[in-house]
């Protein structure tokens, strides 16, 4: 059984004002392409589909319009749940005529699915609180997928009946997956936990959640989930969330994020992008193939010295969206920034960044590099007005999800 693993869509999300929508056109055609030179038996979407609770008509004619592509006629299922950017709600709604197609939405992390056979061979024959058991025309084993949407942390006790709330929440998913498993899952089937989580190595790094990503680890959201919660009998564990794709562990089996297909930020420039094809034998881990994708246009980040720099950089760069940082000792004019966009139709923005000289009323003013994470600039301006102290992590956490919802 072959399987695609992808997720953060991120569909009607826009950089700054620019649309996406064309490219996120053009790399959902060749992810169907890839699913279908490899031969896939099904496609499973790791959450945030969508950029926004209530997303564009053209978001929402996109999804479906693909989706349904990429299911080969109905022979191929796409398994797809929410993410933090996601409406629960508005995700599951369709679900009775999507699932009629072979597409299968689960908006809550307690989505149960109807028994149901299609005519072109799928059947859901087994279903629980959370979980789907499917077969499929080309396979000889089962399906089995366990499906953890994203919720926040009231939405979790409600779903799984969660009385004691001094216990860790990754304690309850952790019984919870283990209670799917030992019910469902077999060395017959392969069998897959599909989740929009922050999960982690118990005892290993943290890695960073996108520039712009909402924040899962912060007030009334989802504390990180270990590996170690895992139960021994799942196969493989598809994740959503990070924008990079990553291997999280190895044990109990393969862990990854497949991240997003698009780089959505400039925090995300030069970072390549892939879907995962997870090639299975029931009773063994899968064998893990990247495959790069192509389509879309690559974030660039370009530091020039004055105008005429920044122009021949980029003519030398055509298909990127850029963020163009101007090293000059005087500032930009009118004419300066309309040679700038005749030159290049994918400027985000332009930074001006003015030397100050030794002689200029200001020269104690300390050089600020408009180009690091606004994070850090809160930190320092928090630390100039407390005499050095720096913010707390939950403050940390406060501002970057202001900052989310800003933007």
């Amino acid at each position: 059984m072959k399987i695609l693993h992808t997720s953060d869509w991120h569909l009607g999300k826009k950089l700054d004002v620019f649309s996406r929508l064309e490219e996120q056109i053009e790399v959902l055609e060749e992810i169907n392409q890839i699913a279908n030179e490899h031969n896939v038996d099904a496609i499973i979407v790791a959450g945030d589909i969508f950029d926004t609770f209530n997303p564009p008509s053209e978001a929402l004619s996109l999804f479906y319009r693909a989706t349904k592509k990429m299911t080969n006629g109905g022979t191929r299922p796409v398994i797809a749940i929410a993410g933090n950017h996601d409406s629960a709600d508005r995700f599951e709604s369709p679900d009775p005529l999507a699932k009629e197609c072979g597409i299968f939405l689960a908006g809550k992390p307690d989505f149960l699915a109807d028994k149901t056979s299609l005519e072109t061979g799928i059947r859901v024959t087994q279903s629980d609180k959370g979980f789907i058991e499917l077969l499929l025309p080309n396979a000889n084993e089962p399906l089995r997928i366990i499906t953890t949407a994203y919720a926040n942390e009231q939405r979790l006790k409600t779903a799984f009946d969660i009385e004691n709330s001094e216990e860790e929440l990754r304690l309850y998913l952790q019984n919870y997956w283990q209670s799917i498993a030992d019910k469902y899952c077999d060395k017959n089937g392969v069998n897959i936990l599909l989740a929009h989580l922050f999960m982690i190595k118990k005892g290993g790094l943290i890695p960073e959640e996108p520039e712009d990503e909402k924040p899962i680890l912060h007030i009334g959201g989802v504390q990180d989930v270990h590996t170690s919660n895992i139960p021994d009998s799942i196969d493989y564990v598809a994740l959503g969330h990070l924008h990079r794709m990553q291997q999280v562990d190895n044990a109990p089996c393969p862990v990854y994020y497949s991240g997003s297909p698009l780089a959505f930020s400039f925090s995300e420039a030069n970072q390549q992008k892939f879907v995962l094809v997870l090639d299975f034998e029931a009773g063994n881990s899968p064998k893990v193939e990247k495959v790069e994708l192509k389509a879309g246009r690559p974030l660039l980040r370009l530091m020039c010295q004055g105008i005429d720099d920044a122009i021949s950089q980029l003519k030398a760069n055509p298909k990127a969206l850029v963020e163009l940082t101007i090293v000059s000792d005087e500032y930009l004019t009118g004419m300066d920034k309309k040679r700038l966009y005749e030159a290049h139709d994918g400027i985000i923005a332009i930074i001006p960044h003015v030397l100050i000289s030794n002689n200029d009323a200001i020269n104690n003013t300390d050089s600020i590099d408009l180009t690091a994470d606004i994070s850090k600039h809160f930190i320092s301006y928090f630390k100039s007005k407390n005499s050095g102290q720096e913010p707390n992590s939950e403050l940390l956490d406060l501002f970057k999800e202001i900052i989310s919802e800003e933007k």
